[in-house]
């Protein structure tokens, strides 16, 4: 590859931003000479992107969201399409959010079959809807997956697959500091810290919330000296304060990153919503369990497409329950209490799911000589490559 590289990038949210600014830097490091373009936010553009447009445009959720925007979204995507028939970029990276990326994909194929594009965060075939594999074969060029499991369900439809591994460990830096957070906030050596994630959204917060306080106090009132923390967003806390005042409970009240991986540092135990919050527990060696609660109609939806025996990925990647899973009736104060309760005073099952965690850790890559980002970049310049592009 001789001339300048040129890449069209593409980033809906937040945590698609942190990958992409990941690979960008990944990438610049084997050729500096490259040139990004696309959409991105802040951390994207710190490496490099001018975004086309900005990326909150495409952070909404949910019918009831998208609905009243659904005619600013699709102009976007021509926008998009239209930017990338113009640039007629090497490769085009398109990070998770599929509803969109994978419309301004198609866009692009049905003008120039010839331009690579590769997705970076597989949709979970595996879980639910097997057929999507087949689907997004007939306009991706290759899938980067965060799973060990996950490139034989793309690799069959023929679609070039690697797994590269999760973001997560990259984070080794950010394991948290105990002794600080303790220091910050007061809290005594002998007093345990439990941390509470009820979930980052408001419909997680109203399902949710009710039922993690009332195991909270059922816990406390067993463990008078032990401390509720609780790490969330800047825009959650007010209604965090408001649910709490006068229930007795009094929270720590979190909403900055290095507090709330020092708080998971500093937690005796954790109760978690479903997500990827269990791996960075596990990064802090926090024992946990998750709760989660779904709308009537979406869990009779989930009992007949969902594939999968557990929806913890610690869990999912050990083939095995390590995590406490409660899930919809089981998800009640009473249970959740007990779970935690036990988890707080039995220090062999602590010890045993700290070694479990380091194990499932190791399988999506902590350890390796390579970060997850640099195999990312090694898989995009390989594909490249091996398209004629760039050259």
């Amino acid at each position: 590859m001789s001339r300048h590289l040129r890449i069209f990038v593409i980033a809906g949210e937040a945590s698609g931003d942190n990958l992409g600014a990941n690979l960008m830097r990944a990438l610049k490091e084997r050729r500096p000479d490259i040139e990004f373009f696309g959409i991105g936010g802040a951390r994207m553009e710190r490496e490099g992107l001018k975004s086309l447009f900005p990326m909150e445009d495409l952070s909404v959720m949910g019918f009831a969201e998208v609905l009243p925007k659904l005619f600013h979204i699709l102009s976007r995507i021509r926008q998009a399409a239209s930017e990338i028939l113009k640039i007629k970029p090497d490769a085009v990276i398109t990070i998770d959010s599929p509803d969109f990326c994978f419309r301004v994909v198609k866009k692009v194929k049905a003008k120039i079959k010839s331009i690579p594009c590769i997705h970076y965060v597989a949709p979970s075939v595996w879980a639910w809807r097997p057929g999507r594999a087949k689907t997004v074969a007939r306009f991706l060029d290759h899938v980067l997956t965060l799973l060990p499991f996950e490139p034989p369900y793309f690799r069959e439809h023929g679609l070039g697959a690697t797994f590269v591994g999760h973001p997560i460990v990259e984070r080794m830096s950010r394991r948290g500091d105990g002794a600080r957070f303790r220091r910050k906030y007061g809290i005594k050596e002998s007093q345990p810290v439990i941390c509470m994630l009820p979930g980052s959204r408001m419909s997680e917060l109203t399902r949710l919330l009710e039922t993690f306080g009332e195991a909270a106090s059922k816990v406390l009132r067993h463990r008078t000296d032990a401390v509720i923390a609780i790490p969330t967003l800047p825009h959650l806390k007010k209604y965090l304060e408001n649910f709490f005042a006068g229930k007795g409970i009094n929270p720590i009240l979190i909403d900055n990153d290095e507090d709330k991986f020092d708080c998971f540092s500093a937690s005796a135990v954790a109760l978690a919503a479903s997500g990827t919050v269990s791996l960075e527990l596990a990064l802090t060696d926090t024992p946990h369990i998750i709760a989660y609660k779904l709308s009537p109609f979406t869990a009779w939806l989930a009992k007949y497409l969902v594939k999968t025996p557990y929806v913890n990925l610690i869990n999912i990647l050990l083939h095995r329950l390590v995590v406490p899973e409660l899930l919809q009736e089981r998800c009640e104060p009473e249970l959740i209490s007990r779970e935690l309760f036990r988890l707080l005073e039995k220090k062999d099952l602590r010890t045993a799911q700290l070694m479990d965690f380091h194990e499932a850790l190791i399988k999506v890559g902590l350890g390796d000589i390579e970060s997850p980002s640099q195999k990312a970049a090694g898989a995009v310049l390989s594909v490249i490559e091996s398209t004629g592009a760039g050259t």
